[in-house]
């Protein structure tokens, strides 16, 4: 199953169905995909399945009627175990960013955790999940696909968060501040932690 957030709502691709649930469940071959993520972000619909057998070509459908952007992401523990945070748009996240021609998915994620928040002294310790969302972005819908990575620090100075990209805060949090900070977050970055505590 995929998770894929619009506006912060999940829409589930899945191929099983459950048959006590309060969301709304679509059939791939009998909806507009397109439609359906304009009236999720119109708050016209909720939580919604989004049902096919195969649950790849749900995906690959999704990927084909939205334009893909692929970012790169980190989640950073420096050497007290502490998780760097950014705060950007009235919430707490972690830093990502779009790719660039010729890099690999982990220089990328290395590069904007580096660019967004000026910690250096990174190294990949494992890969995490991708997430999914859409977003709205001159008038046209976009599917982020964002490949995480978990990371160590070796940095020791103060982290700074890069203006031009609206980020109003840096921290190192302590994991206990965790869920308190997850509050105000979007579902994509709760998932990280999900995976991280299952583990």
């Amino acid at each position: 199953m995929y998770k894929v957030f619009v506006n912060d709502k999940p829409l589930f691709l899945t191929n099983e169905v459950q048959k006590e649930t309060n969301f709304q469940i679509f059939l791939l071959e009998s909806i507009d995909i397109k439609k359906l993520i304009v009236k999720m972000f119109k708050n016209e619909i909720q939580n919604t399945f989004l049902y096919h057998p195969d649950e790849k070509l749900i995906m690959k459908t999704l990927k084909a009627k939205i334009p893909v952007v692929k970012a790169g992401g980190g989640l950073v523990y420096n050497k007290k175990g502490e998780i760097l945070f950014i705060f950007r748009n009235g919430k707490w996240d972690l830093p990502k960013g779009g790719t660039e021609k010729h890099e690999s998915m982990e220089e990328t994620a290395m590069r904007e955790v580096e660019e967004e928040t000026g910690v250096s002294g990174l190294s990949i310790t494992k890969k995490l999940q991708k997430t999914y969302h859409v977003f709205k972005r001159n008038g046209r819908y976009k599917l982020k696909q964002t490949y995480w990575y978990e990371m160590e620090s070796t940095f020791e100075g103060i982290p700074i968060g890069q203006e031009d990209e609206g980020i109003e805060k840096v921290e190192w949090v302590n994991p206990e501040r965790v869920p308190e900070l997850l509050q105000n977050s979007y579902e994509n970055i709760k998932l990280l932690f999900e995976e991280d505590n299952k583990q």
